[in-house]
């Protein structure tokens, strides 16, 4: 018989794309057939066969209270009977702002738009807006969304601007953005002595989650910080993943280094799209209808979506929500180290608050050309396993994964037995 998985990605395949409306959803790291989910309870999702998975996708991120939280799933039923969108102003969206900005003392003001996507690219052009300068800042390996300004990867040279990495995007835009090596700060400090007075914005992941889960190295943040702050550049941290993610304040929190800007995503919406960005009050006043910085957005402020995200920030304040998570999720990559190396395979883990990354190496690497070092083919071996037995992992080696407060430690033992076995097939 065939595999309806199967059957429906032949179908997708006649009218959508690659079959797929993200391209990360088609397999095609790992290869085989793309799991079409049919609905999720908790820590599980069930796909077309009905077979179910512990998941640690998560939607990418923002099913961190677990997937259906009766909370999330009311509030999104009552604001769905009072109209699914206004185009006009709603209380729900000073409620949303006014959370976000308690939460996180670098936002003074904030708005709200419809992806991170939208987020980031708004955050580059507000930053660009406010300083008069054209040039940005990124890393290799950190993603921040597809605009074609940050679609570009490294050039030949530290000092020669990026090289467009997608079709469509003109060398024009791609010359105005820098990109360097993460974790690698005297780059960064050579580029400003050279051009300093050129560059409106540092963005960056200040944990990476979109190369696999790479932590800045100590002082790399610090140092990002005190050079925007020299050259008079705007330092935005792209917390779309890591926001409400890895801490109750995000990874600024986490490390005490305050950016100018910071954009958000993911866990404000509760499975919604939404996004915003938000930061200092003197660079905020300069997006319109303030300032001369244009943004807008029809269904930006979504009451729909603002439901599920106040919902899901609600959940979040619940006490102990942040430490049972952390250790939820430190239970994981400890077993599945323990795990590989009791079966002596070459492998290695890292976590932070919810998120964490697994990699076929000997160390957790540190930048970009670390990362793609790793064994991408024994991961390929392990998702495919780990599929099979029912635990469904982010089909990429080089995507972080995520773990919800609905996985028991009972779900990630059950897990990490899965991958004992698996690692003793590996070797």
């Amino acid at each position: 018989m065939t595999d309806r998985n199967q059957t429906l990605f032949d179908r997708a395949c006649r009218s959508i794309p690659g079959g797929v409306n993200s391209p990360v959803r088609a397999f095609r790291s790992v290869g085989g057939t793309p799991r079409f989910i049919e609905r999720a309870q908790g820590p599980r999702v069930w796909d077309a066969e009905g077979k179910s998975y512990l998941d640690y996708v998560g939607s990418w991120g923002p099913a961190i209270a677990g997937h259906a939280h009766p909370v999330i799933v009311e509030a999104v039923r009552e604001a769905a009977l009072s109209g699914l969108s206004f185009g006009a102003p709603t209380e729900a969206e000073i409620e949303m702002a006014e959370a976000i900005c308690a939460r996180l003392p670098s936002v003074e003001m904030v708005r709200l738009v419809s992806s991170g996507t939208e987020a980031t690219m708004t955050a580059i052009r507000l930053a660009r807006g406010f300083t008069g300068r054209d040039a940005i800042v990124k890393f290799e390996g950190c993603y921040h969304g597809h605009a074609d300004s940050l679609l570009v990867k490294a050039g030949s040279g530290l000092l020669t601007l990026g090289n467009p990495s997608s079709g469509g995007v003109p060398a024009d835009f791609a010359r105005h953005t820098i990109v360097l090596d993460f974790n690698d700060l005297d780059q960064v400090e050579e580029v400003f002595r050279a051009r300093g007075d050129e560059i409106a914005a540092i963005i960056v992941e200040p944990v990476a989650g979109n190369m696999n889960l790479i932590k800045p190295r100590p002082g790399f943040l610090e140092g990002l910080r005190e050079v925007c702050t020299k050259y008079g550049a705007v330092l935005i941290f792209d917390e779309v993943m890591t926001g409400f993610r890895v801490g109750p304040q995000g990874v600024q929190g986490v490390t005490g280094v305050t950016p100018d800007l910071t954009t958000l995503g993911k866990v404000i919406g509760g499975g919604m799209p939404v996004g915003a960005f938000g930061g200092r009050r003197d660079i905020m006043e300069c997006i319109a209808p303030l300032g001369s910085v244009y943004q807008a957005g029809t269904l930006s402020g979504s009451p729909v979506a603002v439901a599920a995200g106040l919902a899901s920030l609600k959940v979040l304040d619940e006490p102990g929500f942040y430490d049972h998570l952390a250790a939820r999720t430190r239970r994981l990559v400890d077993g599945l180290q323990g795990a590989a190396d009791a079966a002596g395979v070459r492998f290695s883990a890292d976590a932070l608050g919810g998120m964490f990354g697994v990699y076929f190496a000997d160390t957790v690497p540190g930048s970009f050309a670390e990362v793609t070092t790793c064994d991408k083919e024994a991961f390929n071996r392990f998702f495919h396993a780990m599929l099979e037995a029912g635990h469904y992992f982010a089909p990429s080696a080089f995507e972080a994964g995520f773990v919800s407060i609905a996985h028991s430690e009972d779900d990630i033992d059950t897990t990490v037995a899965a991958a004992r076995e698996v690692f003793v097939s590996m070797d």
